[in-house]
């Protein structure tokens, strides 16, 4: 399936933004408070920083706490089973504060409410939902406020558009340093046990030029640490007129002028090439970071999870990988107790992790997911005893992890100061990498690049400024 989007842009919604803004002033008689909640992963992130920017543009402030708030909305995610029960515990809190507050405006969007099932459930049982949309009509927000705060029934809009992208949509972002940037939307995989393909719709790139000029922007605002986003990156512009892949996307992302680092993620393996690997290696503002989510190393599981690799298709890409980018830290996603996994299955997995010693793992118990295939599979072990075989990989990965600091002690990283430490005095900052180095700094340097030497380690890596 061909990676092909048509852009769009948001001039149709401006007209609803300011419908929006005159509204809310005769409704309320002063400025009116919106509530973002989010659920899951960065992408998520992402577009809430663009629902706070269509909201800010509909004269509402951004407030934290929804008690506060005369708009609320949760953007949901619908990876696993856990999320879906806090969003639903979360929407059952607005009940009272509609009841008090009658021209208080509750909506949900996301992943989550694109299953058919959740947005029925919705209309069901949650009547004080006002707004449920899917994924592909977000930007379509400032429409719907107007509509429902005009006296028109519960929106419920669920429509996909696979072939679309909308541009210049107002960004209200949560950080003045650290920003994300999506590079493409959905997934053309189909993992068995995903349900990702299905609620985000088929790949679509966007333009090269749009994504340089929003990455242009950050970087002028004063973005120095920015992570491109998408379902897997590696697949950025397959089937696309322009011709430009992922690769060549990150080099002319790291000719920007400017004093910054580039993130990305996520990463399939499947289309983890050489010529990325390269590319990593010779770009200086890239990273030296690889998220390559294995999932299990039996190939007998990895068939089942339809994930195009085997294991010794995945241990050759490590190898390549360790090759050119030898000081870079590998990380992975893993699922314990698949359907039809065995203990000989999971041992594989076991040993994988500890020859290729990750930085460090995103582990799971399997969770089923309706509306995919791997939810009607035999699934015969118990939850106990994955929950067992899960122990076992924590404990395999603590091992791991205390080899692994060996390599960052006594080395010297340029590291962005990105958060406070956890004493009065000290700040944080990754590596060039992934690990995280605490250090005693100076506040104002919060956002800015200091020379971190590592001294050591307790309860996490230290280490000192050697010169601001």
């Amino acid at each position: 399936m061909k990676n092909i989007a048509i852009t769009t842009d948001f001039s149709e919604q401006t007209v609803y933004t300011k419908r929006v803004r005159e509204l809310v002033f005769n409704i309320y008689g002063y400025i009116p408070k919106a509530c973002v909640n989010t659920f899951g992963c960065q992408q998520n992130v992402s577009d809430s920083e663009r629902l706070k920017g269509m909201l800010s543009a509909c004269g509402y402030e951004i407030v934290d706490h929804m008690d506060d708030a005369d708009f609320i909305i949760f953007n949901t995610c619908a990876v696993r089973e856990h999320a879906e029960m806090r969003v639903f515990g979360n929407i059952g809190m607005t009940k009272k504060i509609k009841a008090e507050r009658p021209n208080a405006v509750v909506a949900v969007c996301g992943c989550m409410v694109q299953q058919e099932h959740i947005a029925q459930k919705l209309k069901r049982s949650y009547p004080y939902v006002d707004i449920v949309m899917g994924t592909h009509v977000f930007h379509r927000l400032p429409e719907f406020l107007y509509k429902r705060l005009s006296g028109s029934p519960r929106i419920f809009e669920l429509s996909m558009d696979n072939n679309t992208i909308v541009e210049d949509i107002p960004v209200k972002r949560d950080g003045t340093f650290k920003g994300w940037l999506p590079i493409m939307y959905g997934c053309n995989n189909f993992c068995t046990y995903c349900i990702v393909p299905y609620v985000r719709g088929r790949e679509r790139s966007r333009e090269p030029e749009k994504i340089i000029a929003e990455f242009k922007e950050m970087v002028k605002n004063g973005c120095k640490d920015i992570t491109l986003l998408g379902q897997n990156v590696n697949s950025y512009g397959k089937g696309c007129e322009h011709g430009i892949n992922f690769a060549k996307l990150l080099r002319m992302l790291n000719d920007v002028e400017g004093d910054f680092v580039i993130r990305f993620m996520t990463s399939h393996p499947k289309d983890c090439t050489v010529e990325l690997l390269d590319t990593i290696r010779d770009c200086k503002k890239v990273t030296r970071h690889l998220h390559l989510p294995f999932q299990s190393g039996s190939s007998k599981i990895l068939k089942r999870m339809n994930r195009y690799y085997d294991r010794e298709g995945y241990l050759q890409l490590i190898k390549n990988a360790k090759e050119r980018l030898p000081d870079a830290d590998l990380t992975s996603d893993i699922i314990v107790g698949f359907p039809g996994e065995t203990y000989e299955d999971f041992k594989e997995t076991l040993s994988l992790v500890k020859e290729v010693k990750f930085a460090s793992l995103f582990t799971f118990i399997y969770s089923k997911r309706n509306g995919t295939p791997a939810a009607i599979m035999d699934d015969p072990i118990t939850r106990e005893e994955k929950g067992k075989w899960f122990d076992e990989l924590l404990k395999a990965q603590e091992e791991v992890a205390k080899e692994n600091i060996n390599k960052y002690l006594g080395k010297t990283y340029r590291v962005l100061c990105d958060d406070f430490g956890s004493r009065d005095g000290f700040m944080t900052g990754h590596t060039n990498g992934t690990a995280v180095i605490e250090f005693k700094a100076e506040q104002n340097l919060l956002g800015q690049f200091v020379e971190v030497k590592v001294l050591g380690y307790e309860n996490g890596l230290y280490g000192e400024i050697i010169n601001n």
